[in-house]
C-alpha cells in the first residue's frame, strides 16, 4: 500500500505542477489527470461538464482548485466503487 500512495502522490504532484504550483488541481490540471489517469473509472471524463460537477463536488472550500485532501475524496469514492463496497 505503501507504493501505491507514493504513486498517488506523485502522480498529484505532476499534474498540480503544471501551472508551477505543486499543493493544487487547477480545473484543467484536474481534467487532465482525470482523463488520462483514471478513463475507465470516470465515465465521460472528456466531458467539461462532467469534470465541472466533479469538481464541484470535491472542492469543500470553493475556491476553484483542489488540495490533496479534496482530491483523496475521489480516490476514496472510485476505489469504493471498485471495490464493491458501495452497495
Amino acid at each position: 500500500m505503501e507504493a501505491a500512495i507514493a504513486v498517488l502522490v506523485a502522480q498529484f504532484k505532476a499534474f498540480a505542477g503544471a501551472d508551477g504550483s505543486t499543493d493544487t488541481l487547477s480545473k484543467g490540471e484536474f481534467q487532465n489527470l482525470v482523463t488520462s489517469q483514471l478513463p475507465n473509472l470516470v465515465k465521460n471524463s472528456a466531458d467539461p461538464a462532467v469534470i465541472e460537477q466533479l469538481m464541484s463536488s470535491l472542492d469543500q472550500n470553493d475556491d476553484g482548485e483542489l488540495t490533496f485532501l479534496e482530491f483523496w475524496q475521489l480516490v476514496g469514492r472510485l476505489a469504493n466503487q471498485h471495490g464493491g463496497f458501495s452497495r
